[in-house]
């Protein structure tokens, strides 16, 4: 992948990760690249608390995937740790070259680092194709995951 440096994400990321959140049809209803001011707040919410990591994928200077990996310390499981997998996204002229197992397996080492047991995600149901790419790196469609909105 050439000179590709998966980094954490700092404030003069926010435009990138925010246009490549907004980047499909189900973004571009939830998402606001116009205001950042949200965004940045979240951020510094993010950045203060040691179980998040949110990261960015950079070549040649360039912002083209983010994921983010949250801690989960839990009783279930014989006390056992989780990680949740969150916001993979990958640049429009990235997608196919691999940079997505690469953003996931950097995820599922840094879970093992950490001591988790078990990685998990969700992925919204029409997501077929992200759905595929989750099962071929190893991960089951275990679960039927609920929302409610606040």
């Amino acid at each position: 992948m050439g000179d590709l440096a998966i980094r954490p994400a700092t404030a003069d990321d926010v435009p990138a990760i925010v246009a490549m959140l907004a980047d499909d049809p189900l973004g571009a209803r939830r998402e606001s690249p116009d205001d950042l001011s949200p965004y940045l707040a979240a951020l510094d919410r993010l950045t203060s608390d040691p179980h998040q990591h949110l990261v960015v994928a950079e070549r040649e200077g360039r912002v083209v995937g983010t994921l983010q990996l949250t801690i989960v310390p839990g009783l279930s499981r014989r006390g056992a740790t989780r990680s949740i997998i969150e916001a993979v996204r990958v640049h429009a002229d990235e997608r196919g070259s691999g940079l997505g197992t690469l953003l996931i397996e950097w995820a599922i080492d840094r879970s093992r680092r950490l001591d988790c047991q078990l990685v998990q995600l969700t992925s919204d149901r029409t997501r077929t194709d992200a759905h595929r790419f989750y099962e071929r790196l190893g991960f089951e469609p275990s679960h039927l995951g609920f929302k409610l909105q606040l």
